[in-house]
């Protein structure tokens, strides 16, 4: 299963040919259906809608649609009618005009001297009525809005794809850093031991010998000892493999995993403080300075993913 990035856009157009007096009014005045799809880093799913006066009540059905396919990211989809030419004009659907003409007799009949409705009066309540009873344009809406969607959601997976390419490459390279960490912990060590041994030596030249050299000795590896538990960052760097591990079945898994590597993002960061804390040679610490560079660098990644 592909991993997916929670930005993304997709867009699509459907031009009329023709009229008919069943089609929609938009196909009659020669418009365009226009639909685009666009979405940024979100906790949760969010969906913004701007459409045009005329397909706004296709509102539900599209929110429907959308909330079927995507689980996270704020997206927004932006629906509209427009022309081929500025001053083009919709014409009203013949069995709309009938019934405009039917009504104003009727209201005639009852009121003789109510005005004739104006071509204007007619156009507007033709273009309000025309909606509610447009099956044609739910119809197109719904299979552009398919369409694009199925764009959107192929684009989120290439972007996805990318964004666990470089993870990955993350992921390689703490390896790298963890196996690099692990021979300064004994160096460090037996620096130190060599250390306390010379100090101790040192105090016994100066000292008054009530502390025999086999005393020193096992005073200063007691002190080694100690300190080798102190330092030793081995849970650290078992725990971080494991954690790496999981970073990869997450993202060979595939789906909807951005939470999950979140979570593990924090754990490797909680686990390179502590190789750094612990740290007791400069080549250690500069490596858990890097370690903390590259997670910084997944944790960005991690948080475009679906």
């Amino acid at each position: 299963m592909s991993v997916y990035s929670m930005t993304g856009y997709a867009s699509g157009q459907q031009t009329a040919h023709g009229s008919t007096e069943d089609a929609p009014a938009w196909k009659n005045a020669q418009a365009r259906l226009g639909l685009e799809l666009r979405s940024v880093n979100s906790r949760f799913l969010d969906l913004g809608f701007r459409l045009s006066d005329e397909l706004r009540q296709h509102e539900p059905a599209l929110r429907e649609l959308l909330g079927k396919r995507l689980k996270r990211g704020k997206v927004e989809l932006r629906a509209y009618l427009q022309g081929r030419d500025a001053g083009t004009l919709a014409d009203p659907p013949p069995r709309v005009l009938q019934r405009l003409a039917s009504v104003q007799d009727q209201v005639r009949v009852w009121l003789p001297d109510a005005a004739p409705l104006s071509v204007a009066d007619a156009l507007r309540a033709a273009s309000s009525a025309e909606p509610a009873d447009d099956e044609g344009t739910a119809k197109e809406l719904m299979e552009l809005a398919q369409t694009v969607l199925d764009d959107f959601v192929a684009a989120r997976a290439r972007e996805g794809a990318r964004l666990a390419k470089l993870i990955r490459e993350r992921v390689a390279q703490l390896r790298e850093l963890a196996r690099a960490a692990e021979p300064l912990v004994p160096q460090a060590v037996q620096a130190q031991k060599e250390r306390f041994i010379a100090r101790w030596n040192e105090a016994l030249a100066s000292g008054d010998g009530q502390v025999g050299p086999e005393a020193a000795q096992e005073r200063a590896l007691a002190e080694a000892t100690a300190f080798a538990i102190r330092i030793d960052v081995a849970e650290e760097l078992g725990r971080l493999a494991a954690h790496l591990d999981e970073i990869e079945a997450v993202l060979k898994k595939g789906g909807e995993v951005g939470k999950r590597l979140d979570f593990l993002i924090q754990e490797l960061h909680r686990e390179a403080n502590t190789l750094g804390s612990k740290s007791a040679a400069l080549e250690l610490t500069r490596v858990s300075v890097d370690m903390k560079v590259l997670i910084e660098q997944m944790r960005e990644q991690v948080q475009n993913i679906e």
